[in-house]
């Protein structure tokens, strides 16, 4: 089953399990076919996704560059441990 935005693609794919000597799975065959169709979902994947980045907008904020906010949060912790040592 893969998802897709809101499509639900649900393709039986043949697969044939490799197993090591103590019969734990280490790799995965697959038809050319089915790797074709799972690698162009993949990328039209990554592509929504990047499309959903490139359109979010994001702020960085730090105390250190307003002296202001500075001030404010060193009076802010100046008062906590005040209201502690009381």
């Amino acid at each position: 089953m893969i998802f897709l935005g809101k499509i639900e693609i649900m393709r039986a794919i043949k697969k044939q399990i490799v197993t090591d000597e103590a019969f734990q799975p280490v790799a995965v065959i697959i038809s050319y076919q089915d790797w074709q169709r799972i690698e162009a979902l993949l990328q039209r994947q990554d592509r929504e996704l990047l499309n959903q980045l490139e359109s979010t907008e994001a702020v960085v904020w730090s105390p250190q560059v307003e002296e202001p906010a500075v001030q404010a949060l060193s009076d802010l912790l100046a008062a906590a441990r005040g209201a502690t040592n009381a």
